[in-house]
């Protein structure tokens, strides 16, 4: 796994470059903010160590640089500040962790090994399907056939809870809570309406799916031979 190190102390930074690679991890380094963002932009990291005050670039800055891009690596940020308010500047700029120097390296290499452990960008998956339907949880995109379909707000997230218990029986109980935010049953046919009109564009642009009715329980969501 590939790590970035941006520090600009040079003791500091080959001290972080060889307990990490010495645990089997290869590094990067940067000595400047700007050098940082431009390895960061340009390279697949699995995290980055990111010193808060650095020359040429800010750390903070360069945290806000790389979320405004979309970069969504783990961050753990260094910083000889460590009271709350910077802890909490650190953690609202982006960063995923905050560890206040001096610090142990064992604690560091736990904390990066809890980032590096996570799903990264590119294996989360940000699309569910069944059949021929797709839908795309980042554009908030439903296509039957590569085709967009219109769909209100309501009916995207009820399409998209069954979609995501496809095959499984979903109660009324569970879409109250979980889609119109219910705790409680209020017995309006607000459900019953909405199933409809997602049934029939479902029909009407020939989707391979069916919501069907599991009667006095709720609906199941599956797929239908074409």
């Amino acid at each position: 796994m590939k790590l970035l190190i941006v520090e600009d102390d040079a003791t500091n930074r080959q001290y972080l470059c060889k307990g990490f690679r010495e645990q089997g991890y290869v590094v990067d380094s940067a000595e400047d903010g700007q050098q940082g963002l431009l390895l960061a932009s340009g390279e697949s990291y699995r995290a980055i160590i990111l010193d808060r005050m650095l020359p040429k670039l800010d750390g903070l800055a360069l945290l806000a640089a790389l979320r405004a891009m979309g970069n969504q690596t783990p961050v753990l940020i260094l910083s000889a500040l460590g009271d709350v308010d910077e802890r909490i500047r650190g953690l609202q700029a982006g960063g995923d962790d905050y560890l206040s120097k001096p610090f142990a390296f064992a604690e560091l290499l736990i904390r990066v090994e809890r980032l590096v452990q996570r799903p990264s960008a590119e294996t989360v998956s940000t699309e569910l399907s069944l059949a021929n339907l797709r839908l795309d949880k980042l554009a908030h995109r439903l296509s039957i056939d590569g085709k967009a379909i219109t769909m209100q707000p309501k009916e995207l997230q009820l399409m998209r809870f069954l979609l995501e218990h496809q095959g499984q029986l979903v109660t009324r109980t569970l879409l109250f809570e979980s889609v119109w935010d219910y705790h409680f049953d209020p017995g309006s046919n607000v459900i019953d309406v909405h199933v409809a009109r997602l049934r029939k564009k479902l029909q009407e642009h020939g989707a391979q799916v069916a919501i069907e009715t599991v009667r006095g329980a709720g609906y199941r969501l599956v797929a239908q031979c074409p």
